[in-house]
């Protein structure tokens, strides 16, 4: 069983796993700025990576969006 995790409270950090109940929350975005910087914002292809990442890390995540950044 998935043990619950609180986007708007918990904190994140680089091995926290993506859960089923992932919300993109201003705790979510604290992460990012931290991550990649102050010019992180989500996108719609980027929201769809992360609800289909259950499993992964927001580490993962962190590096996807900054892969995505550069290209």
């Amino acid at each position: 069983m998935e043990t619950v995790f609180d986007w708007h409270a918990d904190p994140i950090d680089r091995t926290t796993p993506i859960t089923t109940g992932y919300r993109g929350t201003q705790n979510v975005r604290r992460f990012f700025h931290r991550e990649c910087g102050e010019h992180f914002k989500f996108d719609r292809p980027f929201m769809a990576w992360m609800k289909a990442a259950v499993g992964r890390t927001m580490g993962d995540a962190a590096d996807e969006w900054l892969r995505r950044d550069r290209a």
